[in-house]
């Protein structure tokens, strides 16, 4: 935290630390692997009952002290450091053979260390989607009370309402859970236009977006600590104030290497983990569950290396297969996004001109250390989101409809309906200073803006697995990169979601010719403005698009919920039991079964609350109360 060392030493300093050999020797009840975004909330929540012993392995270092992770205007800056796992996909056929780089967090506090800190929620019926499935308590009404427990809202005045626009509806947020999340207190020109931008095309402020409906342009609020103006992760915020608990133990620095399996009367059960740290190997075990939290790519690696998931994977990754499930590592689904470039006027400051210029970076430091303001306080706080007829002319639009295939699966069934559901938002909007694309390199001493567009519900989905280019010599390990493969584009699904892209990039294009944004524009870079247009004529976007179109970095599914169809369907069950294997359950975002239209922070902190709810409840000790001691 830049400007407080000695806070920051304290903290260090009283964070419990315990050896690698120590935490093997720990009896633990239920052990953590992962220790992200989910995964502390859960450690926090079950380590509240001093009968219940709490251990969490995660691979990467504790930090509470980086710049790079504290400071709100330096988001993305941490992307390839070594807080970030530096993943990348296969090569993709759809964007042109393009690889995409997919950070994750190798970080205390997982990917809600590296985030943007963009706190918003779905729709009513991204979540009531869930519960079609047969998922149980997944709705909006059974979800509700675990994202407002997750989280305390700092109101804004009404002051600082009528002039940022910071609307909300106290009613629909906690005012006493872990997460602090605040406005900022102040905002980047482009957001000053934006509302009444959105309003001259249609799309009216939302003064009440976490509502169960997030339709329209709002203000957006932050994971920030208030007073402070730093990050709020799951680090700070679920496990600093628990960290001297004497019945919680995190090991940091750990990387598990499988979870371990015993056969008993038949039935499979998940007795604990082994990992390494430097190069000694050891062994913890769980009496009562393993509860796997790394996140949407290495969940299912580790359930494959442990030997669940699809046989033919793992027979030919030389893996012998203890539960035969064919869905781990599949349905996987991700938000797509372009970055379309604008030149904007030569007075605007943005975060290009702070990374290149010491000098301007100093001011910056100093206002950020001295008053908490200034750029390095600041966040992209301007969204939209827009159903597909609010972007798409009608006439493209019902010929998109007529495309659609015919639905296979209930999952196909409940996701097609987006199509014909004008409540759900299904592309999303930012603008804000800066050249936030990797493919346009920027011209020094020119002021950029970023058009964002992220597709939110993709029919395409892909896949992801362990490698098996190295059984004839040893079999895959955590070590190695699993094999990401999103399918952009790919096959009838995703040339769908081509053509709404491409659809949906023209009303990007229009937010940016409109007043009042456009008194700060100067033209378009990227993609250069075509030269001629005719009237009537609509720019095609698709050659754009395959050459620039990159991650959203919010996977989700790859151990999804099977809801009703059970393991036909899912790797998990309502109560994120995973199906075969008694005492391992995941809890993060890849249980999602469907795609919401939202960032998906607030969700995988409400899972990790409804989790640990489940969890104490099946122990007998239902709302945190022990009812009786036991598994």
């Amino acid at each position: 935290m830049a400007g407080s060392p000695s806070k920051d030493a304290s903290i260090l300093s009283d964070i419990p630390v315990i050896s690698p050999a120590a935490f093997a020797s720990t009896r633990f009840d239920y052990l953590i692997v992962g220790g992200g975004t989910a995964a502390l909330v859960i450690a926090a929540r079950l380590s509240a009952i001093p009968t219940i012993t709490v251990g969490v392995v995660e691979a990467g270092p504790v930090c509470f002290d980086d710049p790079l992770l504290t400071v709100p205007g330096r988001f993305g800056d941490s992307i390839g450091s070594r807080f970030d796992w530096k993943f990348e996909t296969v090569p993709q056929p759809g964007l042109n053979g393009r690889k995409l780089q997919w950070p994750r967090g190798k970080v205390l506090g997982g990917t809600s260390a590296l985030n943007f800190m963009t706190w918003t929620r779905g729709n009513r019926e991204d979540y009531d989607a869930w519960e079609e499935l047969g998922n149980e308590g997944w709705g909006w009404d059974g979800m509700l009370r675990f994202f407002k427990k997750s989280e305390t809202l700092h109101q804004s005045s009404p002051e600082h309402q009528a002039e940022h626009q910071s609307y909300f509806s106290a009613e629909h947020h906690g005012a006493d859970g872990p997460v602090s999340t605040a406005f900022s207190k102040e905002y980047s020109v482009p957001h000053q236009h934006w509302h009444a931008t959105l309003r001259n095309l249609g799309l009216e402020t939302n003064k009440s977006h976490f509502s169960g409906s997030n339709l329209g342009a709002f203000t957006s609020l932050t994971t920030i600590d208030p007073t402070t103006r730093t990050r709020a992760s799951s680090a700070t915020s679920y496990y600093l104030p628990n960290a001297a608990r004497a019945n919680l133990h995190v090991l940091t620095d750990a990387l598990v290497k499988k979870i371990n399996l015993e056969k008993n009367h038949g039935d499979w059960r998940a007795t604990g983990v082994s990992y390494v740290c430097g190069n000694q190997f050891f062994t913890a075990n769980a009496s009562a569950e393993v509860i796997l939290c790394a996140g949407s790519v290495q969940s299912p690696q580790l359930l494959e290396i442990s030997g669940i998931g699809s046989a033919e994977i793992l027979e030919r990754a030389g893996i012998s297969v203890k539960v035969a499930n064919p869905n781990v590592g599949e349905h996987l689904q991700e938000h797509m996004m372009t970055a379309m470039i604008y030149e904007l006027d030569p007075s605007l400051t943005g975060p290009d001109e702070l990374r290149s210029d010491p000098t301007l970076f100093q001011s910056a430091q100093h206002a950020y250390e001295t008053s908490r303001s200034g750029p390095l306080a600041m966040l992209p706080c301007a969204l939209s989101y827009a159903s597909l007829p609010q972007v798409i002319p009608s006439q493209p639009f019902n010929t998109i409809l007529t495309k659609l295939p015919q639905p296979r699966t209930p999952r196909d069934t409940v996701l097609l309906r987006q199509f014909i559901q004008p409540r759900r938002g299904q592309i999303e909007y930012i603008f804000d200073l800066g050249n936030w694309s990797p493919q346009y390199i920027s011209t020094p001493g020119v002021r950029y803006g970023t058009l964002l567009m992220m597709l939110q519900l993709p029919l395409s989905q892909g896949s992801i697995h362990i490698s098996s280019g190295h059984s004839l010599t040893r079999k895959p390990t955590t070590h190695d990169e699993p094999l990401i493969d999103p399918k952009y584009f790919a096959g009838p699904h995703g040339a769908l979601d081509f053509e709404i892209m491409n659809a949906a990039q023209a009303f990007g294009h229009r937010i940016c010719r409109t007043a009042p944004l456009s008194s700060i524009i100067r033209r378009r870079v990227f993609p250069p403005e075509p030269q001629s247009l005719a009237e009537d004529e609509d720019e095609d976007f698709r050659p754009w698009i395959r050459a620039s179109c990159i991650t959203d970095w919010h996977p989700i599914g790859t151990c999804a919920m099977g809801g009703r169809e059970g393991i036909a369907a899912g790797v998990v069950d309502a109560r994120l039991r995973v199906y075969g294997v008694k005492g391992l359950r995941v809890a993060d975002a890849s249980v999602m079964p469907l795609h919401i239209c939202s960032h998906p922070q607030a969700t995988v902190y409400a899972i990790g609350e409804k989790a640990a709810s489940m969890i104490l409840e099946d122990r007998g000790m239902g709302d945190n109360k022990p009812t009786k001691i036991g598994v």
